[in-house]
């Protein structure tokens, strides 16, 4: 989808520490007359609120600390909450709901960029007009680690809705991690490739680029932008050495690039993966034109498994619309995987469509798709955890609804 839902207070990016009721005053007054105020610092969350009466906090729908009263009509609570994923939180007030807040990032100590740790280098603002596309104009960055050196060849990463990474303190805090893990050689030196969603005079081609279900796209990466940074770079060729990744419509983008061009990519990061049927159109007969992303899960269980290590991330909270239903076709996408002996990970949390679950997840999600990395080689034949194999299929075990 082209929108997010994304709850980020520039306060809480700029706190270098947990916050205290000090840090009060950088809080919008309106935010705190809506019960929407928080402020965080990797677990150290501190919740403030304005109220005529006692408010009772509410986190991922268990009952909170109590609130403390701050002067006439405010009230604060602070909690450790654990880092690595998204939390929810509102109030009650005369046993009411009140306010609150989805998605919010409890980032981990690999978001902080470390002492000692070398910053990479990010390029200026390219920008590249596509052959493949009949003259759409998309702009691009590239990143490369301190550890990188022109003698020898890096892996390559490649992300969709690349401009939500270039800035540093960003919601992703992408070049944080990314100069944490490979300072502390949890993965390998990568060449972070970061494009933007594409234009044609005024229009946007962000889902015929990234909800489409052909080689399209894998044809522009690898023939019209791989080869522009290749000129300022030295990349690696192989497959084995190549990951794509993506939010949303970008995470159906980057598994479609894989599925079509797995000797060019075979590593996929998937977060809220739109896996509907955004571009799928049908003929005045009702027969299909063009497929989907719906496809996907029953494309998989049908076809013979490729070799792709696929990581994927969505929230139980994600959107539902008619296009289809977001969780529903994970869990599908995933047991297609599970039955066909893929390398895959799932993670399930109670987020919305929001890229902050995977933002808050990213070091995890880096380390697992690049674990065992070998630069000596060029293949490797991806192989399901046999802890998987005797794990059971994913199942809807209980409902958000009463009746």
């Amino acid at each position: 989808m082209t929108r997010f839902i994304l709850f980020l207070s520039l306060t809480m990016l700029a706190l270098a520490q947990a916050p205290t009721v000090k840090d009060l005053a950088t809080l919008k007054p309106e935010d705190l007359v809506k019960g929407v105020a928080y402020l965080a610092h990797g677990p150290d969350f501190l919740f403030a609120v304005d109220a005529a009466k006692e408010p009772r906090l509410v986190i991922n729908d268990e009952p909170g600390p109590r609130m403390k009263k701050q002067g006439a009509n405010r009230w604060t609570a602070t909690a450790k909450l654990p880092t690595g994923r998204t939390h929810n939180f509102h109030y009650l007030i005369d046993g009411k709901p009140f306010g609150g807040r989805t998605d919010l990032m409890a980032y981990t100590p690999d978001h902080y960029l470390k002492p000692g740790t070398p910053q990479g280098k990010l390029t200026e603002k390219r920008t590249h007009t596509s052959r493949i596309y009949d003259g759409m104009v998309a702009d691009y960055w590239v990143y490369a680690p301190a550890q990188y050196q022109s003698g020898t060849p890096a892996a390559v990463m490649f992300w969709t809705d690349g401009e939500v990474h270039i800035n540093r303190d960003s919601g992703s805090r992408a070049l944080n991690v990314w100069d944490n893990l490979t300072h502390e050689k949890k993965i390998p030196v990568i060449i972070q490739v970061l494009v933007s969603p594409g234009l044609k005079g005024a229009q946007r081609l962000r889902s015929i680029q990234y909800d489409s279900v052909d080689d399209r796209f894998a044809r522009y990466v690898l023939e019209e932008i791989l080869p522009e940074v290749a000129k300022s770079y030295n990349l690696r060729t192989d497959g084995y050495s190549r990951a794509i990744a993506g939010d949303s419509s970008g995470a159906i983008c980057a598994l479609n690039a894989a599925w079509w061009r797995t000797n060019d990519f075979s590593r996929v990061l998937s977060r809220i993966g739109s896996f509907t049927s955004i571009q799928w159109q049908r003929n005045e007969d009702g027969l299909t034109k063009k497929d989907g992303g719906e496809i996907f899960p029953y494309l998989i269980r049908k076809s013979r498994k490729k070799n792709i290590r696929i990581f994927l991330q969505d929230g139980f909270g994600d959107l539902e619309n008619n296009h289809g239903s977001w969780p529903a076709t994970n869990l599908a996408l995933v047991n297609s995987l599970k039955l066909q002996g893929y390398d895959f990970k799932m993670t399930w949390g109670n987020g919305t469509h929001s890229r902050n679950g995977g933002n808050v997840e990213m070091p995890e999600e880096m380390i697992w798709l690049w674990r065992d990395y070998d630069p000596a080689k060029t293949s490797q034949e991806f192989v399901q955890d046999p802890a998987e194999k005797d794990k059971p299929f994913f199942r809807i075990k209980s409902l958000n609804r009463t009746q």
